[in-house]
C-alpha cells in the first residue's frame, strides 16, 4: 500500500514544493506515495471565511479557531487511523527514529499552524501530536511539514536506489556521519585519506567509525550522552 500524506493548510499552493522533484518526485510519479492538501479556510462558515480570532486573555497575534480546524481534520480523517501531527515549535523534536516509525505506517496527516498558534482544545480533542523540527520559529507550519515529509519519503522502501544509503547516515546509529571523499585523488594540495584507497575494508570501517565518534563528540556531545 502506498504511503498517503494529507496536509491541512491555509496555503495549499506551497505543496508539493521541492517534493515534486528528485527522488521524492520520482517516487510520487511511480505511485509509491501520494500527497493531498486540504484548505482549512474551506471549513469556515461565515461569509468572510474567518479561520482565526483574538487570543482569550489578550495578547498579540491571532489564534486558529477550534471549530473550523476540527471540521477540516474530521473531513480529512474519517475512519482513518493515520497519525495526526501538528507542526509546532513547542513540540517534541523530530528524530530519525520517529521518522522511520512514521514511514512504516500507511500515511500521515499534518496540520500546519499559522498566526500565534492553534486553540489548545482542538489539539487535545483531536489528539494532535505536536512535532518540532528545531529550536526556532517559522512563519507557519508549511516549511516544517515539507521537511517532515522529505525525511519520511526518502526512507520509504524502494525510494532510494540503494537502501543501504539510508543506513549509514547521521543519526541512524546515534552518531553524526563520517566525512566523505571522491575523485580526484588530490585537489588543491589535499589528498584523500590513504586508508580509504587501501582496499582494507576492515580498516576503512574502523576509520569511519572513529571519524563519526570524533565529529559527534565535537559537534553533538548530547547524542553520546543519550
Amino acid at each position: 500500500m502506498a504511503f498517503r500524506a494529507t496536509v491541512l493548510t491555509l496555503y495549499p499552493e506551497m505543496f508539493p514544493g521541492h517534493l515534486g522533484y528528485s527522488l521524492a518526485g520520482k517516487a510520487m510519479e511511480r505511485g509509491q506515495w501520494s500527497l493531498d492538501t486540504v484548505q482549512i479556510r474551506d471549513f469556515a462558515t461565515d461569509k468572510h471565511r474567518t479561520v482565526d480570532d483574538t487570543p482569550a486573555g489578550g495578547g498579540a497575534g491571532m489564534v486558529l479557531k477550534p471549530d473550523v480546524l476540527a471540521r477540516a481534520i474530521d473531513s480529512a480523517s474519517q475512519n482513518d487511523s493515520r497519525p495526526r501531527l501538528l507542526m509546532s515549535p513547542r513540540g517534541k523534536p523530530l528524530t530519525q527514529e520517529r521518522v522511520r516509525e512514521l514511514a512504516s505506517g500507511n500515511g500521515i496527516i499534518i496540520v500546519c499552524g499559522r498566526f500565534e498558534g492553534v486553540d489548545q482544545r482542538v489539539i487535545d480533542a483531536r489528539e494532535l501530536e505536536e512535532v518540532s523540527i528545531g529550536d526556532y520559529v517559522l512563519s507557519g507550519g508549511e516549511p516544517a511539514a515539507l521537511t517532515v515529509l522529505d525525511a519520511i519519503v526518502r526512507v520509504l522502501p524502494g525510494v532510494m536506489g540503494n537502501d543501504l544509503s539510508g543506513q549509514h547516515e547521521s543519526f541512524e546509529a546515534g552518531l553524526l556521519e563520517h566525512p566523505h571523499y571522491t575523485r580526484p585523488q588530490e585537489w588543491e594540495g589535499h589528498k584523500i585519506p590513504a586508508v580509504l584507497t587501501s582496499g582494507n575494508h576492515g580498516a576503512i570501517d574502523e576509520w569511519r567509525r572513529e571519524q563519526a565518534l570524533e565529529l559527534t563528540r565535537a559537534r553533538r556531545p548530547d547524542l553520546l550522552e543519550e
